[in-house]
C-alpha cells in the first residue's frame, strides 16, 4: 500500500465513528467535478459532449468548499473535464487542504508542469495523473499523440519538487496484459510514482466510442493475468488500492456497489447515484442524495446500467467496508495477493428479467412460399 500511514488512520478513524454513531451510508471521498471543459476529447469519455453553454459553467471556490463540509467526507478527488483549467483552482486546493482534507487533483498533465508554482508540497495533495499504459496506448486511449511525453515529463518535474504523484489507470478492450504489467513496473521504477490506481472503464451511454468497454468476465480474466505477469516476473508495484479490491477486480469478491461512498458534486448539483450514470437526475444537497436516492435500484443485478460495472467509484468502499469487518481475511489477501486461478466469485443475484434473446431474421418469402 502506497497511501500514507497519516491518511489510512484519519480514514480509520472516521470509519470506526460513523460505525459508532450507527451511520449506514457514509461518503469516503467526494468526487468533485467544478468543470465539464478539457483540453482533451477521450474517445472513452462520456463528459465532452455536452454544449459550449454546459462547458463554460465552473464551480466557485465557496461552492466547492461548501460541498465538502456538507459532505464530510475525509478526502477528495478533484476531477472534471480538466481541474487546472479552473482559474480558481489554487484557492480550491488550498481551502481543502486547510480544512484537513487529502486531496487528489485528477489530471491529464497536459498543464501540469506550467501549474506546479501554484500549489506546495504536501502529504494532502496527490497529482493524480491520468495515463493508460505506454506511450502508444496512451496516446490512442486519449486520441493525440504526444500526450503521453508531456504527462511523464510533467511526472518527473513535479517528483523533483517533491510533490506526491500518483497515475490512474482506465483498462479498456484494447488492453494487453503483459504490455499492462510492463507499464505498472515502468510507473513504479522508472517514474517513481508514489501510487498506482487502476479500474475497468465503465460503459458511459455518451462516450463516442462503445466498442472499447469491457464485459465483468472479460474484466476478471484481464486482471487475473496481469497479476499473473506479475508473480511470474516478481514485480512489486506501488498500487494505492486496498487489497480486497484487487482481490475483487481478480473476480474472487462477489461484491455489491456502494456508490454513496463516493459521491459526486458538479455543476448541475449532486449527481445520482454516482458520477458514472449520467441520466439519473441531480439533486441541490447532499442530504437529498443520501436520503431521497432509490440506492437498491442501482447496482449489480439490480439495474442493467450497472451490469457491467467493477468500477473503483463503486467497489473501493465496499472492499473498504468490508476490510474493515474482516481484517484478517484483508491482511491475509495482502500478504499472499489475489487468487489467479479456480472459479470467479459469484456475482450478486440479478434481480430484473434478463432482456429478451433477439428473433433471428427471417429470410424473406419467395411468391411461391408466400401462397403456400
Amino acid at each position: 500500500m502506497s497511501i500514507p500511514v497519516r491518511q489510512q488512520l484519519k480514514v480509520a478513524s472516521y470509519i470506526i465513528s460513523k460505525k459508532l454513531h450507527g451511520v449506514k451510508r457514509y461518503p469516503l471521498t467526494l468526487m468533485l467535478e467544478p468543470l465539464f471543459q478539457c483540453n482533451l476529447e477521450c474517445p472513452g469519455c462520456g463528459k465532452i459532449d455536452y454544449e459550449s453553454h454546459i462547458l463554460k459553467k465552473r464551480l466557485s471556490v465557496e461552492e466547492c468548499m461548501h460541498a465538502v463540509e456538507e459532505c464530510g467526507a475525509p478526502m477528495v478527488s478533484l476531477a472534471g473535464g480538466e481541474p487546472l483549467i479552473h482559474k480558481d483552482i489554487k484557492e480550491i486546493v488550498a481551502g481543502f487542504i486547510a480544512r484537513g482534507k487529502y486531496v487528489y487533483l485528477c489530471t491529464n498533465a497536459i498543464l501540469l508542469e506550467k501549474k506546479l508554482d501554484l500549489f506546495a508540497p504536501s502529504s494532502h495533495l496527490t497529482f493524480s495523473v491520468h495515463l493508460d499504459g505506454l506511450r502508444t496506448r496512451h496516446d490512442e486511449s486519449v486520441g493525440r499523440e504526444g500526450v503521453f511525453d508531456v504527462a511523464t515529463a510533467a511526472i518527473r518535474a513535479a517528483k523533483r519538487r517533491g510533490f506526491r504523484v500518483n497515475i490512474n489507470t482506465t483498462l479498456f478492450t484494447t488492453a494487453k496484459p503483459d504490455e499492462v504489467a510492463e507499464f505498472f513496473t515502468f510507473a513504479t521504477e522508472d517514474l517513481k510514482v508514489d501510487g498506482i490506481t487502476f479500474s475497468p472503464g465503465f460503459a458511459y451511454e455518451h462516450a463516442p466510442r462503445q466498442d472499447v468497454f469491457m464485459g465483468r468476465r472479460q474484466s476478471k480474466e484481464l486482471m487475473r493475468k496481469i497479476f499473473t505477469n506479475r508473480k511470474k516476473n516478481r514485480r512489486k508495484w506501488a498500487l494505492s488500492q486496498s487489497s480486497l479490491f484487487i482481490d475483487f477486480v481478480c473476480g474472487n469478491q462477489g461484491y455489491q456497489c456502494t456508490a454513496w461512498s463516493m459521491p459526486c458534486r458538479n455543476v448541475f448539483g449532486w449527481q445520482k447515484p454516482c458520477y458514472l450514470l449520467v441520466d439519473e437526475g441531480y439533486v441541490p444537497t447532499f442530504k437529498d442524495l443520501i436520503e431521497n436516492t432509490d440506492w437498491d435500484h442501482y447496482g449489480v443485478g439490480r439495474n442493467p446500467k450497472c451490469a457491467n460495472c467493477m468500477a473503483h467509484c463503486g467497489f473501493e468502499g465496499t472492499a473498504a467496508d468490508d476490510a474493515f469487518l474482516h481484517p484478517l481475511k484483508a491482511l491475509w489477501v495482502r500478504m499472499r495477493g489475489p487468487k489467479l486461478t479456480g472459479p470467479f466469485a459469484p456475482d450478486p443475484p440479478m434481480q430484473y428479467p434478463p432482456r429478451p434473446p433477439r428473433a433471428p431474421a427471417r429470410a424473406p418469402q419467395t411468391a411461391s412460399q408466400a401462397q403456400h
